[in-house]
């Protein structure tokens, strides 16, 4: 069930435990305060205080908790297409290299837009069901101009963080010419998706593309006024981390496999590490070690990665548990890491957090605390979602 917030003043009052992830605020890192409410006005955090604030409208949160709305800072939402027969394959052996891209982007490119636009609103829906509020959205299954181009419109129309994944995976057409391929995403191709996109994204693996390609890409998204984000160690050790610091990006996102180099160059920077647990579960690699990482003092973020081939769940809830189970972080860890780790790395300050001028996004669960995200896997636990995805 969603709440809208309109114009008028809405107050969430009789709120068990809220966190708000302001320390000034309340207990704790998380900023925890018992009983209390919060006010938003124009669809603005206008106060948070004790149990029984007054406003035009009233949700009673009936001493439940009440988090940020989550910030899903990866996905891959247009698409179409099925790929449920390779999961089952993958689930019983068959190993994950990237390759059904290709499936996918056939289908997509033979998807009418208002047949792809309609699946991206399902999507979004679901995704807020589960209590996501700001989501990002890539391009990467047109993989030519047109596709890529009319990907990035759509995502546009949903959200304000757009990414351009021209350099997703090379398309049949150009097999055995990548540095063509390249060129041809490094001009025609950015040129007609950087209207519509934010970011620009590369998958820098072996399979995909190389450090160069992947160093071409990002050069020109800067020089396009895009920021840079990258896809990076996810099949294997590689350059992707180490690429990302140096370029800036506001994250790399998979880091399944750090080196003790790679950490202390994301300790050193503020590319934030972004997980993608539910990924690790589809394909069957090993979780990355998140203690090592967060105990270096590097940000991370969790994210869902939600696509066809590889993570299809739009289930943030799904990914605090995998998290909390195999990635060796504490639940307040995952939380900040699905909530002020997620504007982190998409360089938001206003939302991941429920403080006085902050976008008023909030989840209310069907539970006492947080942490039955973690301790009841997979419960639909999201009473209430307040706050509209994607701004």
């Amino acid at each position: 069930m969603t709440e809208p917030v309109s114009s008028q003043s809405l107050v969430i009052d009789n709120i068990g435990l809220l966190v708000t992830n302001d320390p000034a605020l309340g207990r704790g890192p998380l900023g925890i305060v018992s009983n209390a409410s919060v006010v938003i006005v124009d669809g603005k955090v206008a106060s948070v205080g004790p149990a029984g604030a007054v406003a035009d409208q009233c949700i009673d949160a009936d001493q439940a908790c009440v988090l940020p709305g989550f910030v899903d800072s990866h996905t891959h939402l247009v698409f179409a297409g099925d790929r449920s027969e390779e999961f089952t394959a993958r689930m019983a052996g068959s190993p994950y290299d990237g390759g059904g891209i290709r499936t996918t982007t056939y289908a997509t490119r033979n998807t009418p837009t208002d047949e792809l636009d309609r699946l991206v609103r399902l999507r979004l829906l679901e995704a807020h069901r589960a209590g996501t509020t700001t989501i990002e959205i890539k391009s990467g299954y047109g993989l030519n101009v047109a596709d890529e181009a009319r990907s990035l419109q759509i995502a546009k129309a949903h959200t304000p963080e757009s990414t351009f994944l021209g350099a997703h995976l090379l398309p049949a057409e150009f097999e055995g010419r990548s540095d063509d391929y390249i060129h041809l995403v490094c001009g025609e191709m950015l040129h007609a998706a950087a209207p519509n996109a934010k970011w620009v994204d590369a998958f820098c693996e072996t399979g995909a593309f190389d450090v160069d390609q992947c160093q071409a890409v990002l050069d020109a998204g800067r020089a396009a006024g895009l920021g840079l984000r990258l896809h990076g160690n996810q099949l294997g050790h590689g350059p992707g981390v180490q690429l990302a610091v140096e370029c800036g990006c506001a994250s790399v996102d998979h880091c399944t496999y750090l080196t003790d180099h790679d950490i202390a160059a994301l300790a050193g920077s503020d590319t934030v590490a972004t997980f993608l647990p539910a990924a690790d579960f589809s394909t069957r690699q090993p979780y990355p070690d998140a203690r090592r990482v967060i105990d270096a003092g590097v940000t991370v973020a969790l994210a869902s990665n939600c696509n066809p081939g590889s993570s299809y769940t739009t289930s943030i809830s799904f990914c605090i548990a995998l998290a909390v189970r195999d990635m060796h972080m504490t639940i307040d860890e995952a939380i900040q890491a699905v909530t002020v780790g997620g504007a982190a790395a998409l360089r938001r300050d206003d939302v991941g957090r429920l403080t006085p001028g902050s976008a008023g996004h909030a989840v209310i669960l069907d539970a006492p605390t947080y942490h039955h995200l973690a301790y009841r896997p997979g419960v639909p636990l999201i009473r209430h979602t307040i706050g509209p995805l994607g701004t």
